[in-house]
Parts: C-alpha cells; sequence; structure tokens
C-alpha cells in the first residue's frame, strides 16, 4: 500500500509540475503575443484625409496624365482599385477604370511612398468631348467604394481635353507601369 501511496504522490506532484510550467509558457506566450500586436502598425485605408495629391501631364505617351498619391499619415495604408475621377466640374460620371491594369496585389504605402494612377484623356477613336479645367478624385475602399470627400486638382496647361475614351490605371507602385498601358 505504501508503494501505491508513494506512486501516486509522485504522479500527483509531477502533474503539479507539469501543469505549473505549462501555465507559465501560457502566461509568457499571451505576454509575447500581445506585446507583438502593440508593436506591429495597423494599416488603413488611403483616403484624401492622409494622401497628397497631385496630377502632371505626362511627357510619354502621349494624351496621358499621372496622378500620384503621396502617404502622409503616420501608418502604413492601402491604395484600392482605381482613384475616381471627375473631369471637370459638371462631369456625369467618374472615368472608367482600365481592368487590363488590375495589379496582382494591393498597392501598400509606407509613410512618404506614392502610388501612381495613369489616365488617357483622349483617343482618335473616342467621341465627343470638352476641355476641362479640373480633376476630382476620390479613393477608393477594399470593396471598390469612394471614400470621403472629393479632392479637387487644377489641371495643367489651363485645361486638358478629355473624351469617351478616357480611363483611369489601377493604382500602380511606380509611374512607370501606370503610365505603360
Amino acid at each position: 500500500m505504501r508503494i501505491a501511496t508513494r506512486f501516486l504522490s509522485r504522479t500527483a506532484a509531477s502533474s503539479m509540475v507539469v501543469t505549473a510550467a505549462l501555465a507559465l509558457v501560457g502566461v509568457q506566450a499571451a505576454g509575447t503575443a500581445s506585446a507583438a500586436t502593440k508593436q506591429a502598425p495597423s494599416v488603413v485605408t488611403c483616403t484624401a484625409a492622409n494622401m497628397k495629391l497631385t496630377v502632371t501631364e505626362a511627357p510619354r505617351p502621349v494624351n496621358h496624365l499621372l496622378v500620384k498619391a503621396t502617404n502622409t499619415g503616420a501608418k502604413p495604408c492601402y491604395a484600392y482599385s482605381a482613384p475616381f475621377l471627375r473631369a471637370g466640374a459638371d462631369a456625369q460620371a467618374p472615368l472608367p477604370w482600365a481592368e487590363e491594369t488590375t495589379p496582382q496585389a494591393v498597392v501598400t504605402l509606407e509613410p512618404g511612398q506614392s502610388a501612381y494612377a495613369g489616365v488617357l484623356t483622349y483617343s482618335p477613336d473616342g467621341e465627343g468631348g470638352s476641355t476641362a479645367k479640373t480633376l476630382g478624385v476620390v479613393l477608393a475602399d477594399r470593396n471598390g467604394n469612394p471614400t470621403g470627400k472629393e479632392k479637387t486638382q487644377t489641371l495643367p496647361n489651363g485645361g486638358v481635353f478629355f473624351n469617351s475614351a478616357a480611363t483611369v490605371t489601377y493604382w500602380q507602385d511606380n509611374a512607370a507601369d501606370a503610365l505603360s498601358w
């Protein structure tokens, strides 16, 4: 009987040691995970509020503009889809997105980094058209819906001609890709 009691006592003691060790490891792991979570910066959606937008005329190809969006926030942000662009104050709808320019991944911008979208303003194949003096820009959320308020940019050279062929690329991580289509 003594041997059985001693065996049970040793088993109980070693079980308590194992339980205590596992509990300690669990507490340490939880502490490490929460510390890592607190240190990792969260990524937000790029909006007009955390971006500086510029529009310039591209030297090549002809009939193109380059929209540049620079992250001015303190956190990284995702530049989803393509910008919603309104050519002129009286535009009825945003320019269509060039689906063939969809990148393989969402463009992620660290503070100070930029994303680029190319704009084909007109083509001989397009119809109608008019000269716009401004370009309204609204960024998209992860579902492709507009975010926040529109930022209006003045177009170069006192205005740019747009016709029905006008389109905009998806956000790219460099200007060359944005203007290569």
